[in-house]
């Protein structure tokens, strides 16, 4: 038996959390494990209504943990993310999907996190100080902690940033693979090339490759072909039910080049 436990802050779940509870965001995750009768004795949830507010502070966009996809497709300063929303799920799901449940969803779901990791975004949890980069807390996601906020620098040029959903139902099937990129430009050369793909490893993973190969050049058909080329270099695709391995490692840079391409493009 699963019971439900209701605190006013983050700081009250914190303190209530053990190895026998789950945090319950939005549930799209927990309450399939509730119904297939392998959740935790005990779920934890939180009613601060801050948890779904929206702010922004000088070039940094702030969500709170319980902003749905609904919530980021309603939003106007994140348009640049509302193509990445709008591919996660059907309505239903897109109400209640939140912002902290895509940094620890498993693939085939998490799709979000892909893009914000892409966007160098920090991420603030719970009596863990100030916030921390989105890499560490993915690497150590399985015992991060309770987040509280995510923070996104707003892209300098909209068109600097990418998303490509690989799946094999359209349009709303989940997904093989997704492919996320940040690549803001300096007198026409990329700087600072951010490049993650989801579905290619544990967790979403950034491709040390490709971001090597984009770095300093102009984005053109000769650079997007040699980010492909070196698309898969220390990722870790695995096989199931989805795709094999094999059949991910082909088909990454294949989809990279078509992502960058369309950003070449505009």
């Amino acid at each position: 038996m699963t019971t439900l436990e209701t605190y006013p802050t983050m700081e009250d779940a914190a303190r209530a959390m053990g190895t026998d509870a789950t945090y319950l965001g939005g549930g799209t995750v927990v309450m399939r494990a509730v119904n297939e009768g392998v959740a935790t004795p005990r779920l934890i949830r939180v009613t601060d209504p801050g948890l779904a507010h929206i702010s922004t502070v000088g070039e940094i966009l702030r969500l709170g943990a319980s902003v749905t996809m609904a919530d980021v497709l309603a939003h106007r300063d994140l348009a640049f993310l509302h193509p990445v929303a709008r591919q996660i799920g059907g309505p239903q799901v897109r109400n209640m999907a939140t912002v902290a449940g895509n940094l620890f969803a498993e693939h085939p779901y998490g799709d979000f996190a892909t893009a914000l990791l892409a966007l160098g975004a920090h991420v603030t949890m719970t009596g863990q100080g100030g916030p921390r980069a989105i890499d560490d807390v993915l690497r150590d996601r399985d015992r991060a902690g309770l987040v509280s906020a995510v923070e996104i620098p707003r892209p300098r040029d909209v068109r600097s940033f990418g998303f490509r959903k690989v799946s094999r139902v359209k349009p709303k099937g989940v997904s093989v693979l997704c492919i996320a990129a940040y690549l803001p430009r300096e007198s026409g050369r990329i700087r600072g090339a951010r490049v993650a793909f989801g579905a290619m490893g544990p967790t979403p993973l950034r491709s040390s490759g490709a971001e090597r190969a984009l770095e300093g050049q102009m984005l053109d058909t000769a650079t997007a072909e040699g980010a492909a080329a070196a698309a898969t270099e220390g990722l870790s695709p695995a096989t199931d039910q989805i795709a094999t391995e094999w059949y991910r490692r082909e088909v990454a840079g294949v989809h990279l080049k078509r992502l960058l391409t369309e950003m070449e493009r505009g």
